[in-house]
């Protein structure tokens, strides 16, 4: 309701009332006109009415929900389900153009103004984060795999007798899959040990630079966040790297937003040398649905760029999910998030080493991984490598998401390259272990719950693995005696089931 509305309405209702109502309204457009006009996210939080007529009144304004709008071209923004309409609010266009995914749609003025205000909103979140100096960033409706891989043929076009991207290796798919699938070839630089951690081996990057040369190599791609043993690479030294043989600098900073340390690798491997871009997950760092991701560098051409690669038009859903997220949640609410996490940081890593103490492991050494923490897997049984499958799929099965076993040895082939020990970011790591991670959003009940199903596995594989080694020994010990280790073991198959469905 305009001025206009609102003066026709005092003839229907007492002025003063409709007038009381008018104010009312003012406070929500205040809100909004602070928004359009700063650019940055609001300091404490918006409410769902706010919000939600905020969203209204840029959806009137896409062509598809214009009053008596005659839509006769292929993309008009119908849509055949109700149900579907409102859960996008109304905002059917997507974002961007065919050229360009950060390019206004004429008739599509909405839409385009969430995506500009949803993009200057997670450029403000990222500073709030360290990484002061980023100048420019989008959202792209795509993961993190898929992102890198757009970066990746961003740079073809300026490097076109590059071959090769040097990778220190971190023993995960999407991000190995996005250079196979960007048409390179990666040279994994292996990781060294450095007491329990996993770290980067300059040395080797450096050789490796020189070997190929360096106009055959598109790009340095490093890893912030990651699961411990191994951590975040060493930025700042890489960085120079690149500066010093004139290579792109593209870093994976997955779920690296949350994380203070990872956002301040980043701010200084700019500030000392090159970093051209950093990708990091909407999901992991903002808590959306998956299928999201932020690109963001400090220069503002390349990452121009880089979303002019974009082929066609894009869902406007994963911009639309960060952008009530944050306007929900406010700067406030989110930094109060990023200070959660940390304390639940320094809490898991206390009960998981008080838990691992009680069983002679110990939570490994990993100061430099600030999100994810290892404890050893030494003491399960005999049989190690089976203890510890059957630890992962036991805390599966009750439910336990996240947590990760790592077996001795294990052997993987991604796109026909075969990872030697795959899952611990090493050929040979001196033993098994178990990852858990501080990741936002987790609450105090989530770890006290996750160390009681650990304990409860754990003393149920050490029972499983005793059983097992005494009917080993009672058979080699009197083969005479009359003994059926078949129906032994099924008895023994039966009270660890009660063992479990007691613990459930």
């Amino acid at each position: 309701m305009n001025r206009e509305s609102f003066a026709a309405g005092e003839r229907l209702v007492s002025p003063a009332y409709v007038r009381q109502g008018c104010e009312a309204r003012r406070s929500h457009e205040h809100l909004v006109r602070l928004l359009l006009e700063k650019g940055k996210c609001p300091e404490d939080g918006w409410d769902e009415s706010t919000l939600e007529l905020f969203l209204h009144e840029l959806a009137i304004m896409d062509s598809n929900n214009f009053l008596g709008n005659c839509g006769v071209g292929e993309r008009e923004g119908r849509v055949a389900s109700a149900l579907v309409a409102r859960r996008h609010y109304r905002f059917i266009h997507g974002i961007g153009r065919s050229g360009d995914i950060s390019a206004v749609q004429p008739k599509a003025a909405g839409s385009s103004l969430l995506n500009k205000i949803t993009n200057s909103l997670v450029l403000d979140i990222i500073k709030l984060a360290g990484v002061h100096t980023v100048t420019n960033c989008f959202v792209v409706p795509m993961a993190t795999g898929m992102s890198l891989t757009l970066c990746f043929l961003t740079l073809r076009h300026r490097r076109p007798k590059a071959k090769y991207i040097i990778w220190p290796r971190i023993d995960q798919k999407s991000c190995f899959k996005s250079m196979i699938t960007a048409g390179f070839e990666p040279v994994v630089i292996e990781n060294v040990l450095e007491g329990d951690e996993l770290r980067t081996d300059l040395e080797a990057v450096e050789a490796k630079v020189r070997e190929l040369g360096p106009d055959h190599i598109l790009c340095v791609h490093s890893t912030t966040s990651c699961f411990a043993p191994r951590v975040p690479d060493r930025l700042e030294e890489l960085a120079v790297i690149c500066a010093d043989y004139g290579i792109p600098h593209v870093v994976n900073n997955a779920y690296g937003v949350q994380s203070s340390k990872c956002m301040h690798l980043i701010q200084q491997g700019a500030r000392v040398g090159r970093i051209d871009a950093f990708v990091q997950s909407l999901d992991k760092n903002f808590m959306v649905p998956v299928g999201g991701a932020i690109i963001a560098g400090f220069n503002d051409s390349f990452i121009q760029e880089i979303s002019k690669m974009y082929p066609g038009r894009a869902s406007a859903s994963p911009s639309l999910d960060v952008l009530i997220t944050l306007l929900s949640l406010g700067s406030n609410g989110y930094k109060k998030l990023l200070k959660e996490r940390k304390e639940m940081f320094s809490y898991l890593s206390s009960q998981l080493k008080k838990l691992s103490e009680t069983y002679n492991e110990r939570l490994l050494h990993t100061p430099h991984n600030p999100i994810s923490l290892a404890m050893t897997l030494k003491t399960l049984g005999e049989d190690e490598d089976k203890a510890v499958t059957q630890l992962g799929s036991m805390l599966f099965t009750r439910q336990v998401s996240g947590a990760r076993v790592v077996p001795l040895g294990s052997v993987q082939t991604v796109s026909g390259y075969t990872f030697q020990g795959f899952m611990s970011h090493t050929n040979n790591y001196p033993c098994a272990y178990l990852n858990a991670a501080a990741a936002i959003g987790m609450k105090t009940q989530d770890v006290d719950l996750f160390i009681k199903r650990l304990d409860k596995c754990l003393k149920a594989v050490r029972k499983e693995q005793n059983k097992e080694s005494h009917v080993s020994g009672v058979d080699n010990y009197d083969r005479t005696e009359n003994v059926d280790i078949e129906e032994m073991a099924l008895k023994l198959d039966n009270v660890l089931l009660d063992t479990y469905q007691n613990s459930s």
